[in-house]
């Protein structure tokens, strides 16, 4: 390239990458770095709705809750994973950026992700199943037992809390308004955004629903946690 080309090959909007540097649009940004940010977007919903879908029936049916304590749990865990967003976004903005503050959140997302399907999986962390002889024989969950699921679903409305405010506009970043050919990218960039949202909602609450009503719970929880730790994103800042 001659001098004039790599001039012209930076974006014009002030972007930089993780250590300051000013980024070309040759090397990074664009759809190398939003293809793995709408895949992620992808098996965060399925994590997500995979979860929260069948969630009732889980508590139900292996916590061995009454439907109304179970119905108020879930409200709350939910509430509480779209109230944290409000504290993501401000740490984000006023303290780490919000390239940081996805990564840590996804670290902290994964933990309870993990925790969460261990505590489906492992026998001495959950109840024993309910006598087939009588089936009012049940016995409740431990308060350790309860510690365990529910520290988990709430570190994983923490991990959402920093993920979901911040994924969208590290997506937009990519592209440089500047260039006329980018400008479109991001708004097609947007439009697949909206689809892997959709398209993670319904394979949650279609495929992994089946699974763990059908397979069990430990395949339904582990297969979103695995999938959703398999993407890193590498973009600008």
């Amino acid at each position: 390239m001659t001098v004039e080309e790599v001039g012209d090959d930076y974006t014009k909007d002030g972007t930089v990458d993780l250590r300051g540097n000013p980024v070309r649009r040759s090397i990074r940004g664009r759809w190398k770095a939003c293809s793995f940010v709408v895949v992620y977007e992808v098996f965060e919903r399925m994590a997500y709705y995979g979860i929260s879908s069948n969630l009732v029936i889980y508590m139900t049916t292996k916590l061995h809750q009454g439907t109304v304590n179970s119905s108020n749990n879930v409200t709350n865990w939910v509430g509480t994973s779209w109230l944290t967003p409000i504290l993501g976004a401000y740490v984000a903005d006023a303290h780490l950026g919000r390239y940081i503050t996805f990564v840590i959140s996804c670290a902290i997302y994964f933990s309870g992700m993990l925790v969460l399907t261990l505590s489906v999986s492992i026998p001495g962390i959950k109840p024993p199943e309910c006598s087939t002889a009588n089936a009012e024989d049940c016995k409740k969950a431990s308060v350790l037992q309860l510690a365990v699921f529910f520290g988990a679903l709430y570190t994983l409305a923490i991990g959402t809390g920093g993920t979901k405010p911040n994924i969208s506009t590290i997506g937009a970043d990519q592209f440089d308004v500047f260039d006329p050919k980018e400008k479109t990218q991001k708004l097609s960039f947007f439009n697949w955004w909206m689809f892997s949202i959709f398209f993670g909602t319904l394979f949650a609450n279609t495929v992994l629903v089946y699974v763990q009503d059908n397979v069990g719970w430990a395949l339904g929880y582990g297969l979103p946690t695995i999938a959703r730790d398999a993407k890193k994103v590498d973009s600008r800042k």
